[in-house]
């Protein structure tokens, strides 16, 4: 942690299947800040986390600069115990029958299913962490058997249980119901009691909470706007993000929009 930031990309392009998905980015993240990624589909977030994650990579060019905790080269597995992410195309791959406690203490052996030869530290590390994020009502119930909010929850549990330093929640409400959206939102707020610190890519205002310290909004794969809360968040910022004329509303620290009337 030489210089505060985790992760460093100055005039970073790239691209997927011939398309540039990434361009001009020059961004530096710090250890201390939990993040929101905000923009609407296709604004290039995505692709902002595959590069994060070594799924793409940069085009080299004299003054590329992409480092992540301070290495220009890092070994795929060091990154994966660094950073963790939920994404909502996991859930396809978990057998509907596996009980939550399973399912989290997978997580420490980088599997989605239950583990034969887990041990008792293992039940116990993972009943503490059930314990801490106020999920012990769920602890014995088939994965089947949740809602898609408690889905969600138990999915960022098992990414929590290996103490990344760096959590990226991909849309982590995104078809969800009003009910399940804010249990996810409540209890995502609780994760602030562990040491990760969060990404969380997102095209619903809503899920901006007090947690987080940064905003940076994408659009047609450039940032366009970053720094606070208070910095980012406007009608201005809002209607040139979304390309709709809005009213934005903060009450008693969540964010609301409104469609303008003529």
């Amino acid at each position: 942690m030489t210089n505060g930031y985790w992760l460093e990309a100055e005039n970073i392009t790239c691209f997927k299947n011939g398309y540039e998905v990434v361009k001009d980015l020059n961004l530096k993240l710090k250890y201390t800040e939990n993040v929101v990624l905000i923009g609407p589909n296709g604004s290039g977030k995505s692709s902002l986390i595959e590069l994060i994650n070594r799924n793409i990579y940069p085009v080299k060019k004299n003054d590329t600069v992409f480092k992540i905790f301070n290495k220009e080269l890092i070994n795929i597995w060091e990154l994966r115990k660094k950073i963790s992410t939920v994404n909502n195309d996991v859930k396809l791959r978990i057998n509907p029958k596996i009980k939550v406690i399973d399912l989290i203490i997978s997580g420490l052996y980088g599997k989605y299913c239950e583990i034969p030869y887990k041990s008792e530290s293992d039940v116990s590390y993972a009943e503490n962490l059930i314990k801490k994020i106020s999920i012990t009502n769920l602890s014995h119930k088939h994965f089947s058997h949740l809602s898609e909010g408690e889905k969600q929850i138990v999915l960022i549990a098992r990414a929590v249980i290996n103490k990344p330093e760096i959590l990226i929640l991909d849309e982590p409400i995104a078809n969800l119901d009003l009910k399940s959206k804010f249990y996810v939102i409540d209890q995502i707020n609780e994760l602030t009691k562990l040491n990760s610190k969060i990404i969380c890519i997102t095209h619903d205002i809503s899920m901006i909470t007090e947690i987080y310290n940064r905003i940076i909004m994408l659009k047609d794969r450039m940032i366009i706007a970053d720094g606070t809360q208070s910095e980012t968040i406007n009608n201005k910022n809002m209607n040139n993000l979304f390309d709709i004329n809005i009213d934005v509303l903060n009450h008693k620290g969540a964010w609301y929009i409104y469609k303008k009337t003529k």
